[in-house]
């Protein structure tokens, strides 16, 4: 069976570009002209910004290793450097008194709005020569893919 934007390709081929083309995604979206410029650090903030906003409720530092899938040792660096820049800050536990809680500040929900802006101004960038049906589509299965990676680990 062929697939109808490449019919040359077989289903194994287009699936098995996929994770190339994901590695493409992270390396160079970031390079794409955005106001204001994507900065290094950015990246790494945006991640721990963005998982604390979309677990909600308490999130400790282990929450966070656990949802980005790395070292505790590393999240606390990145969390550090958050707490550092005034984007978060610790909290007691409101469940548990003994327990350290991550929360936004104004000017990490600042932030976070500014990551999500160069986003969109990336994904409109790359894709202005499109047809709008195509970004519609596009942005329609994106999120679909992201919402079904929930599940898929949820499950």
């Amino acid at each position: 069976m062929t697939n109808e934007a490449h019919p040359q390709e077989s289903d194994d081929d287009l699936f098995g570009a996929v994770g190339p083309a994901f590695a493409r995604l992270r390396r160079r979206t970031p390079q794409v002209p955005v106001d204001p410029p994507v900065e290094r650090k950015d990246i790494n903030r945006n991640l721990v910004l963005n998982v604390i906003d979309e677990i909600g409720g308490e999130v400790s530092v282990g929450g966070v290793a656990d949802a980005l899938g790395i070292d505790p040792s590393v999240a606390s660096r990145m969390v550090s450097d958050c707490i550092a820049h005034g984007y978060l800050l610790r909290a007691p536990s409101q469940l548990d008194g003994r327990k350290a809680v991550l929360r936004l500040t104004e000017a990490g929900l600042a932030l976070r709005d500014r990551f999500r802006s160069q986003q969109r101004q990336a994904f409109e960038y790359i894709t202005q020569d499109w047809p709008v049906a195509e970004r519609r589509e596009l942005a329609r299965l994106i999120i679909k893919y992201a919402d079904a990676t929930i599940r898929a680990i949820e499950d």
